[in-house]
């Protein structure tokens, strides 16, 4: 699977918060949105059925 970019536009507050996050649970803030990306997914699926891939 190729790996893509997103740019995101995050406030400062919100960034920092994410960084607090990310440093306590041992994490990159790239990684700790990816999980959340992940869990948000897997969330929806369980509520909705699966999402199909292109």
């Amino acid at each position: 699977m190729a790996t893509k970019s997103l740019s995101i536009r995050i406030d400062e507050q919100m960034l920092h918060k994410l960084h607090v996050v990310a440093d306590y649970e041992g994490r990159s803030a790239n990684s700790q949105i990816l999980i959340l990306i992940r869990d948000c997914i897997e969330a929806y699926e369980k509520k909705n059925g699966e999402i199909p891939l292109k």
